[in-house]
């Protein structure tokens, strides 16, 4: 494989770069989709076990516990091991995770085999998109990162699909089964295609911070998760209090560290902060919806679970289609405009979606999922991508734990935050409207609307983004301009 520096004058392809990213892709799709089947499988689950919802919802609760608390890890297992083989060993671990899954027998089994999914999932994106990033020249970094992003959206969307096909017609199991042939396809192509990098001299492992991050990811993720049920609860405030104190001790001792286990200091550019705020927002208004609209279709329309996947499926595809066209505007007219204009055609969708009633068409709802889809690609690929160009390149292995790991506190805020919402808006509209049917609508009606609000404020916040400043190689010793010269090489 061979691929042209900068200082080429040779165009550059993506081409030239396939093999990895399709590595990549993959790993990052078998993760992604298996997060989103399982809310499907849920129901059948609990049903074959002849167990309960509550005690169920722990394989969700501790897959996302474990990705938040082994995400801070990447960054300096990559230095010290090199991103080839800590990306195959996760990709092996989430597989090996799976097949267990599989072939649970009690309940018990399964939440264990699923914290060991997630041990090995919470480390793939962050280590694929530092990989890609860093192969990437700088002036085609948006194309590359909206190809990376297809999966990001689409797997999401998907999920629901396949999920629902193989509850319906096979059996839960192979929700995890069919991990076993995707992973080795991965671990395959990885072996073949990713650069082998010299790894950096790592510093002293930071002991302190091991100790304190997946404290504070761990247990505020927990606390959020728990708020869905009652924010004044012992469980959700312990999570909370204690994941609180847990990430401002984390803070300090980070910002005390030469070579910190996430980089903190990159919040001093206000490129950075700004990009980072604005992906935060959006994400809790994308993902919080993303979880409202299958439990709408389900529970108020009554549509089965393959159905539901296939209303969501026009919202994928629209995402897939803007991913690559937003990736390559990225490159000439940068992140403000495509955040503009994205977050506003979902704000649109949102409030029209807030307006739902009794006789609202499913072709109503398809249009605002596609519009949703439309926009999610347009902009959400072009702020990440913003976000990493805004740190030196030296940062970005660094960079790309803190913004999963933030991300994923922020979808676990999102889902619980807008499932509160909804839960405290029925019983609210239950006493004031005779119809519970149409109280329910309106409850509905209401969290859209909350989740066009949020969206807003990213449009608002969009407007004060600017081209990051190019300040990467200069920034860059000189190990790693020999490390990143040989990734865009290849071997």
């Amino acid at each position: 494989m061979t691929v042209k520096t900068e200082n080429n004058n040779e165009v550059f392809s993506i081409r030239t770069i396939i093999g990895p990213l399709l590595a990549v892709i993959v790993g990052m799709m078998m993760v992604i989709l298996d997060s989103t089947a399982m809310n499907v499988a849920l129901p059948g689950i609990v049903t074959d076990f002849k167990s309960d919802v509550s005690t169920m919802q722990w394989s969700l609760t501790g897959y996302t516990l474990a990705l938040s608390a082994v995400i801070p890890l990447a960054g300096w297992m990559t230095d010290r091991f090199g991103a080839k083989k800590i990306f195959l060993i996760t990709i092996t671990f989430f597989t090996i995770g799976s097949v267990l899954c599989s072939v649970a027998q009690t309940p018990e089994q399964l939440i264990l085999y699923r914290v060991i999914q997630g041990l090995g999932g919470g480390m793939v994106a962050p280590i694929g998109m530092t990989i890609i990033f860093q192969l990437a020249p700088s002036d085609k970094i948006g194309s590359v990162m909206g190809a990376l992003g297809v999966p990001m959206l689409l797997a999401p969307a998907l999920g629901p699909v396949l999920a629902g096909y193989l509850v319906e017609y096979v059996t839960w199991h192979w929700i995890f089964l069919i991990n076993l042939p995707i992973g080795i396809i991965a671990i395959l192509v990885g072996l073949k295609f990713l650069p082998n990098v010299e790894r950096k001299t790592a510093a002293s492992l930071d002991y302190l911070g091991i100790l304190l991050a997946p404290i504070a990811f761990a247990m505020l993720a927990y606390g959020v998760s728990e708020g869905g049920k009652s924010w004044t609860s012992i469980e959700t405030l312990t999570g909370l209090i204690v994941g609180g104190v847990a990430l401002i001790l984390f803070i300090i001792v980070e910002l005390r560290q030469k070579q910190p286990l996430l980089e903190l200091r990159v919040f001093g550019s206000s490129d950075f902060r700004k990009g980072i705020v604005i992906s935060w927002i959006s994400q809790i208004a994308l993902f919080g919806v993303m979880v409202i609209v299958p439990l709408f279709l389900q529970t108020v329309r009554g549509y089965g679970a393959l159905a539901t996947g296939l209303i969501l499926l026009p919202q994928a595809l629209s995402s897939g289609v803007m991913m690559p066209i937003g990736g390559r505007l990225y490159d000439k007219i940068g992140a403000r405009p495509l955040a503009i204009t994205g977050l506003s055609i979902i704000t649109a969708a949102l409030v029209m979606l807030s307006r739902i009633s009794m006789d609202t068409t499913t072709g109503f709802i398809i249009t605002c999922l596609v519009m949703i889809g439309a926009g999610m690609g347009l902009s959400m690929m072009a702020i990440n991508t913003h976000v990493l160009q805004s740190a030196p390149k030296h940062l970005v292995s660094r960079v790309t734990p803190l913004t999963t790991a933030a991300q994923q506190v922020m979808v676990s805020f999102a889902v619980a935050g807008m499932t509160g919402f909804l839960t405290s808006k029925i019983t609210t509209h239950m006493t004031t409207i005779a119809d519970p049917m149409e109280a329910t609508f309106s409850a509905y009606g209401d969290t859209f609307l909350l989740a066009a609000g949020i969206a807003l404020a990213g449009v608002l916040l969009g407007t004060i983004l600017g081209r990051p400043k190019q300040q990467s190689e200069h920034a860059e010793d000189d190990e790693t301009k020999e490390a990143n010269a040989k990734m865009r090489i290849g071997h």
